[in-house]
């Protein structure tokens, strides 16, 4: 799966002591820059702050940095107080709650995650153009930022959301200490290091099932599309894939995957490409780990777990016949979150196999073991406590 990249290159105004004041608005979200903004220090509340941030209003900081991060915590208690998981509230007192479906419990929860997002994103952090914070108690995260953001430029101070600067230090943080993949095999050579906007393979048992499935005859060569943070190029070359082209449209995770697998020791027989999906040529065996749920992203850096209306799903299955070759098998790992949600049906899946003249071959299923799908005040715990994991084995359609 792929990341996000790139951020909104917009100018933030205010006025600050009599003067019209300007900088550069960084957003990964594509946030727009707030059109009201007042001066906010250690005097501001909980509950004025959120307040303003409900309204719109962005906050920039003058005060004290760990102050800011203690009064982001306590908004974000106060946008957390939820409806109950599964429900509509009442529009009225006397009425019950209304039941709702998968499908509108799932839109229900990404409307509120929106919503929080854009709430929560109101408490600003200024920035110098070398991108050190100009606030008391301020920690150094110039390393953090040019990890996320690229090397710093010019000469212009940047404004951006104390929110999304704690994103860039938890990224900063994964990639330290790295993620272990069991499936890889014993450590210390089994950590995948994702960067900012990159999919983590915090999930393991997609890899699982890559470990685990019967290979095709022939595996000399195998594309891998969407390469992400080249966890499944460096599975495939310890199952002994001699040549992997491994593609990828995001140039930060390009530059992720060279560097996990140069340390895993696999760079050598993968060939890293810049592309939407297919590289050019075929292969015996094609890998392909796409988006899971068939909706709009919030934002750009969410593009890894949201594909909308199944674009990059059936892009990858309608190309595979021109790329497999004759008696190869192309595997397509997916989830089935997205058929216990209602927002695409097994049917449809099947359908557009059949249309692409494929044929399965075979399918590996593994139950998912992550925190949430044991979760029960998770809003989409139902669908996610039935959720199977899949890596579906395709073949061509004798013509």
């Amino acid at each position: 799966m792929t990341g996000g990249t790139g951020a909104s290159a917009a100018s933030l105004s205010w006025s600050e002591n009599g003067t019209e004041c300007h900088a550069l608005w960084r957003s990964e979200r594509n946030a727009s820059p707030p059109k009201r903004v007042v001066i906010a220090d250690d005097t501001l509340n909980a509950d004025s702050a959120y307040r303003l941030a409900c309204e719109g209003t962005g906050m920039l900081w003058r005060g004290d940095f760990q102050n800011a991060r203690l009064l982001l915590q306590a908004m974000m208690r106060r946008a957390n107080a939820p409806a109950k998981p599964g429900k509509v509230r009442a529009k009225s007192r006397g009425h019950e709650a209304t039941p709702v479906t998968p499908q509108q419990a799932f839109h229900l929860h990404r409307q509120a995650q929106s919503q929080r997002a854009r709430t929560l994103s109101m408490l600003l952090i200024p920035l110098n153009a070398d991108r050190s914070i100009p606030l008391r108690r301020a920690p150094d995260l110039k390393q953090a930022c040019a990890e996320a953001w690229g090397p710093a430029q010019g000469h212009a101070n940047t404004v951006t959301s104390l929110r999304e600067l704690l994103g860039v230090v938890g990224a900063h943080e994964w990639h330290k200490k790295g993620i272990e993949v069991t499936a890889l095999g014993g450590a210390p050579n089994n950590r995948i290091f994702p960067s900012y906007g990159v999919f983590s393979p915090v999930r393991g048992e997609y890899v699982s099932l890559v470990a685990n499935a019967p290979m095709p005859a022939e595996h000399g060569l195998a594309f891998d599309i969407g390469v992400g943070s080249g966890v499944l190029s460096a599975m495939l070359s310890r199952r002994g894939v001699k040549r992997i082209v491994a593609t990828d449209n995001d140039p930060r995770a390009l530059v992720c995957a060279r560097e996990n697998l140069d340390r895993l020791g696999a760079l050598s027989k993968v060939q890293l490409v810049q592309a939407d999906l297919f590289p050019e040529g075929q292969a015996p065996l094609i890998v392909c780990n796409p988006p899971w749920v068939p909706a709009r992203a919030n934002a750009p850096i969410e593009h890894a777990i949201y594909d909308e209306n199944s674009q990059m799903l059936r892009g990858f299955l309608q190309g595979v016949r021109a790329h497999l070759t004759p008696q190869g098998q192309a595997w397509l790992i997916l989830s089935d979150l997205a058929e216990h949600l209602g927002l695409r049906s097994r049917d449809e899946l099947l359908g557009w196999i059949a249309q692409a003249g494929l044929v399965v071959l075979g399918r590996d299923d593994i139950r998912p073991s992550h925190a949430k799908a044991m979760d029960k005040e998770d809003p989409l715990h139902a669908a996610r406590s039935a959720e199977v994991t899949s890596l579906w084995r395709l073949g061509l359609l004798a013509a």
